[in-house]
């Protein structure tokens, strides 16, 4: 989102009346106001995009291979939006991963995603444990990413991680490739009439 010069002035303003409170005049409390809706605006336009999007890129992705070099500029422009990829998309790009630009994106792709089941499964594994005079609940880091993992008490029992998932959980199987076109000494085929 890019602002103007009198929205920058507005937005100077505000930040200045938020740190050093004190009377404002009516001028920048409608400026103020104006300058909110622009924003608001502003986001809500922003979702519309990404909605028109998601719906171009899902109907790209149905139509490929023929639309290939269409779908992996938008997937791009989707994941600089801010887009996920979906199951669908990972089994898009495996599929098209013989085209350069579609390989360099399952890379990107197989990285947020593992990204992202990194941080599910932190969430989940994450333990209530007991304090030491009541049942209330606290959550405890037990490591540093990068780092080693952090010492417990004698007292506390070894709990069990749980396990890191193999690719294979994460993400979809393959397609199996389509057959290949048929060479010079291929027997020729009758198409069945539909």
């Amino acid at each position: 989102m890019a602002f103007g010069t009198e929205e920058l002035r507005v937005l100077r303003r505000a930040l200045a009346l938020a740190l050093h409170p004190g009377p404002s005049s009516a001028q920048d409390v409608q400026d103020c106001l104006r300058l909110a809706e622009s924003v608001d605006e502003a986001t809500r336009e922003g979702a519309r995009l990404r909605t028109f999007l998601l719906a171009d890129l899902a109907r790209y992705r149905a139509a490929l291979p023929g639309t290939a070099a269409g779908y992996l500029t938008l997937m791009e422009e989707a994941l600089g939006a801010g887009h996920r990829p979906a199951p669908d998309d990972m089994a898009a790009l495996r599929a098209l991963r013989g085209n350069p630009v579609a390989a360099a994106l399952l890379d990107r792709c197989e990285a947020l995603v593992e990204q992202d089941v990194r941080t599910r499964l932190a969430r989940r594994s994450v333990p209530a444990s007991r304090t030491g005079t009541g049942t209330g609940t606290r959550t405890r880091l037990t490591a540093i990413p990068g780092g080693k993992p952090a010492e417990r008490p004698a007292q506390e029992p070894p709990r069990r991680d749980r396990p890191i998932p193999t690719p294979g959980e994460v993400f979809p199987p393959r397609r199996k490739p389509s057959t290949p076109p048929p060479g010079p000494d291929t027997p020729p085929r009758q198409l069945a009439a539909v």
